[in-house]
C-alpha cells in the first residue's frame, strides 16, 4: 500500500524574525513556523513578542499563509500560568496550529483551546508507525517525523498516518543535529544549556575525535541536509508538509531555501548553487533518506562563509516587495454633497467599502474614470494587483489625487484585515484545566539496575533479593533466558531500542519476550507506549519521555503507565503532584546523544573502535552502538562524568532509583552496587557529577 497525497504538499518555512517571515511569505511559502518570547526551542532567535505575533499573523493570513507557533520546550509546573497567557494570545490571532514537544503542554492546550490543532514536534522522536498511532490517539493532528528516517522507514510512517488520518511533516532542508532531536543532553551536561529548553549551545560543532583520528576533527558535525531532489517522491508517498529548518538563520537563507523548494515542487530545476552559497557545511547530504550515510560529516569552512557574500545582495532583492496574492477590482461612487465611497473586491469574494472626502465642484478638469484607474493602479507595495475599475460619477465633480490615494490606502488596509480575519481560524478558549490535588508521593529506597552487557549480571546477583527490578535491554533477553533466569521474570523490565529501525522485527522480539514471561516494558519514546499496549506489557516510563511537570506525568498515567522516570533536569527539590509514581536516575553515565550515524565508524572504522570519543579538553566520553540486526541500528554517546549519589542518600529518594550501568566491569559494578545498597565506601568515579544543573531558559 502506498499513501498518496491528493494535493501538493505545504511548503513550511522558518521565521526567526519579522524580516525572515517577510522573506518566507514573499518567496512563496505556504506556511511559516515561529517562536514567541517563551517556550520556543530556538530561544536565542530574535523571535516574536506579543505585538510582533499579531503583526506576523496579519501579514501571513492576508496572504493565505498559515502560522504555526512553536511551543516546543519542556515546561516546569510553575510555567503553566505563562503558557496560558500565550495560548490566549495564539487563540486571538488565529494560529493555524501549534508545535509541541511536552505531553503535559499538549494535554493543557487540548483542554484550554480545543480548536487549536496540535503538531507533534520532531523532539517527540516520532520515527515509527507505533509513534504515529500514539500521536493520533493523543489528539495530535500532525506529526513531525524524525530527520533520520530512510525512504523505506518514512514510507511506513506515511502509510500508518494515512490509516490513522494524521498528517506527516518532514524536514527537507537545513541543519542536521548529530543526535536524534529531543534525545540530546550534550549541551545541558557540558554547559547547563538544555536543547529541550531551547538553549542549545551547539557544542557538537566543536572538535571531538576518536582515538587514532586527528585531534582537531569534528566527529559530531554533520553536513546540512537537502532533499530538494526528492520533493516529488515525498509528495507521492503522502507527506503533507515539507519543512525548512532555520529559525536562527538570516532572511536571505530563508529566501533561498523557499525559492529552491518552490521551484522543485513546481517541477523546475532548483538553484542549489545559490542555496549552498548562502549557507552550508561543506555542502549538503541526503544520506539518511537514501541510506548512503558514509559521506555525511562536514563543518562550516572559511570558504562556506565567504561564498555567502556573492549572493546576499541578489537574495535580499528577491523579497523586497510583497508577492501578489489577489487581483483587486474597484468601484467608486462620487455624488454631490456626499462622502465618496470606494468598494474593492477580489475574485475570492472578499469585498470592503471605505468612505473618503466629499467631492468638490471641478474648477478645471472633473475626475473621470481614467483618473480613478490611474490612482487605483498604484498598488505596488501591496499583495494586490489592479483589476477593473468602474465608477458612478456625477457631472462636474472632482476629488484630488491625495484624496483618491487615501481612499485606496484605506481600502487596501481594510481588505488586508478582512482577508486575515476570514483566513485565521476562530478559537474559543475553554476553562483552565485543573489538576487533582494529589498528596505528595512517598519516597523509598527501591533501586532498579539496568544492564549494558550480560557479564554485568554477576555483579547484580548478590543484591537480587533487594533489587526492585532488573532492566534488561531487549538485545540481552535471549542471553538472560539462557542463564536460567536467576532473578524472577516478574521482576524484570525489558528495555527496547531507543530508535526502532524495523518495527516488525522489534515487535516480534518483544512478543517472544512476552511469551517467555517477561511482561514489563520500559518506554523510551511514545512509540513504545503504543507498541507495548498492543502487546499486553505493563508499561514503565524511561528517560526519553522527558517528564518535567505534573501534567505530563498525569497524561502518562492516563496512558496506562505503571510508573515513570523523571527527567534528569528536574531538581531534587521539585515535587510533582501526580498519581503516577516517579523515579530518578541515581547512578550512571547520562546518555548525551542518540545517533543514527556512528562518528567512530566514520573516523576510524568499526575495527578501530575503542568505544571512546575525546573532546577538545581531553575528556573521554563513552561511546557504544546498539545492534538488533547485524548492522548497528544506532549509536549512543555517554557522559564522561558519572552521576554519583552513593554518599547522598537524601538526594536519591524517590518512588525508585535507577542505576544505569554502561562500561563498568563486573568487579567495578559490584563495588558500586555495594556503595548504594550497603553504604560501603568505595572509590567514587573520576570524573563524577552530582546531576544536571540546567540554566534558566
Amino acid at each position: 500500500m502506498t499513501a498518496k497525497q491528493n494535493s501538493r504538499p505545504e511548503l513550511l518555512a522558518p521565521a526567526g524574525s519579522m524580516a525572515a517571515l517577510e522573506a518566507a511569505v514573499r518567496c512563496g511559502a505556504d506556511a511559516v513556523y515561529l517562536g514567541g518570547a517563551q517556550f520556543s526551542a530556538r530561544a536565542h532567535a530574535e523571535n516574536f513578542d506579543e505585538n510582533a505575533l499579531r503583526a506576523a499573523a496579519l501579514l501571513c493570513h492576508r496572504s493565505g499563509v498559515r502560522v504555526y507557533p512553536a511551543v516546543n520546550t519542556l515546561l516546569a509546573d510553575a510555567e503553566f500560568s505563562a503558557l496560558d497567557e500565550l495560548l490566549l494570545l495564539l487563540a486571538e490571532i488565529g494560529a493555524d496550529g501549534v508545535i509541541v514537544q511536552d505531553l503535559g503542554v499538549a494535554a493543557y492546550i487540548a483542554r484550554r483551546v480545543p480548536t487549536l490543532p496540535l503538531h507533534a514536534s520532531t523532539q517527540m522522536t516520532i520515527h515509527s508507525p507505533a509513534g504515529i498511532r500514539y500521536a493520533h490517539e493523543a489528539g495530535f493532528r500532525r506529526a513531525v517525523a524524525a530527520r533520520e528516517l530512510s525512504r523505506t522507514q518514512l514510507q511506513a510512517v506515511c502509510e500508518e498516518a494515512a490509516r490513522c488520518g494524521i498528517e506527516v511533516e518532514v524536514f527537507v532542508h537545513g541543519a542536521h543535529c548529530m543526535s536524534v532531536s529531543g534525545q540530546c543532553w550534550l549541551s545541558a551536561a557540558m554547559g547547563g544549556r538544555s536543547a529541550n529548553r531551547g538553549c542549545c549551545a551547539q557544542p557538537c560543532r566543536l572538535p571531538f575525535h576518536a582515538p587514532g583520528a586527528p585531534a582537531d576533527a569534528c566527529a559530531l558535525s554533520l553536513k546540512d541536509m537537502s532533499l530538494t531532489a526528492h520533493l516529488q517522491a515525498l509528495a507521492e508517498m503522502g507527506v503533507h508538509s515539507l519543512k525548512i529548518e532555520g529559525r536562527m538563520k538570516r532572511p536571505e537563507y530563508v529566501a533561498a531555501a523557499v525559492t529552491a523548494c518552490r521551484r522543485a515542487l513546481d517541477g523546475l530545476p532548483a538553484d542549489t548553487e545559490t542555496l549552498r552559497a548562502v549557507f552550508s557545511r561543506s555542502g549538503f547530504t541526503d544520506g539518511y533518506f537514501t541510506g548512503k550515510r558514509r559521506a555525511m560529516f562536514g563543518t562550516r569552512t572559511r570558504e562556506d562563509v565567504t561564498a555567502a557574500q556573492s549572493v546576499l545582495g541578489t537574495l535580499r532583492q528577491s523579497y523586497q516587495t510583497p508577492r501578489k496574492c489577489a487581483v483587486l477590482h474597484a468601484h467608486y461612487v462620487l455624488q454631490p454633497d456626499t462622502p465618496a465611497t470606494l468598494t474593492v473586491s477580489d475574485d475570492a469574494g472578499y469585498s470592503v467599502t471605505v468612505t473618503g472626502d466629499i467631492p468638490q465642484t471641478a474648477q478645471t478638469r472633473p475626475t473621470d474614470l481614467s483618473a480613478l484607474q490611474r490612482q487605483f493602479d498604484k498598488l505596488g507595495d501591496t499583495i494586490y494587483s489592479p483589476g477593473t475599475v468602474t465608477a458612478e460619477i456625477a457631472a462636474g465633480l472632482m476629488l484630488p489625487a491625495s484624496a483618491l490615494n487615501a481612499m485606496r490606502r484605506d481600502a487596501v488596509a481594510e481588505m488586508d484585515r478582512t482577508r486575515a480575519d476570514d483566513l485565521a481560524p476562530p478559537h474559543c478558549p475553554g476553562e483552565i484545566p485543573l489538576l487533582p490535588d494529589y498528596p505528595p508521593q512517598d519516597s523509598t529506597d527501591a533501586i532498579r539496575v539496568q544492564l549494558h552487557s550480560i557479564d554485568q549480571l554477576e555483579a547484580v546477583l548478590p543484591f537480587a533479593d533487594r533489587l526492585d527490578a532488573l532492566c534488561l535491554p531487549l538485545s540481552l533477553v535471549p542471553a538472560y533466558l539462557s542463564t536460567g533466569v536467576p532473578i524472577a521474570r516478574e521482576r524484570c523490565i525489558v528495555v527496547p531500542p531507543r530508535f526502532v529501525c524495523d518495527e516488525e522485527t522489534i515487535a516480534g522480539l518483544l512478543r517472544s519476550a512476552h511469551e517467555n514471561g517477561l511482561r514489563r516494558l520500559a518506554c523510551q519514546h511514545v512509540g513504545d507506549i503504543a507498541l507495548g499496549k498492543a502487546l499486553g506489557f505493563t508499561l514503565h516510563g524511561s528517560l526519553g519521555l522527558h517528564i518535567t511537570n505534573s501534567r505530563a506525568a498525569a497524561e502518562l498515567a492516563g496512558d496506562g503507565l505503571h510508573d515513570a522516570l523523571l527527567s534528569p533536569a528536574v531538581p531534587q527539590s521539585a515535587r510533582l503532584h501526580t498519581v503516577l509514581p516517579l523515579g530518578r536516575l541515581i547512578y550512571g553515565r547520562l546518555p548525551l546523544m542518540l545517533m543514527r550515524n556512528c562518528p567512530v565508524q566514520a573516523q576510524v572504522g568499526c575495527k578501530g573502535c575503542r568505544h571512546q570519543l575525546i573532546d577538545r579538553r581531553g575528556a573521554v566520553l563513552f561511546h557504544d552502538c546498539m545492534r538488533i540486526t547485524e548492522q548497528p541500528d544506532y549509536a549512543e554517546l555517554f557522559n564522561s562524568a558519572v552521576l554519583w549519589l552513593a554518599d547522598r542518600p537524601a538526594e536519591r529518594r524517590a518512588a525508585f532509583g535507577l542505576m544505569l550501568l554502561t562500561d563498568e566491569t563486573p568487579a567495578r559494578a559490584q563495588a558500586v552496587l555495594r556503595a548504594y545498597f550497603d553504604g560501603r565506601e568505595t572509590e567514587p568515579p573520576d570524573p563524577m557529577t552530582r546531576g544536571l544543573r540546567i540554566a534558566d531558559a
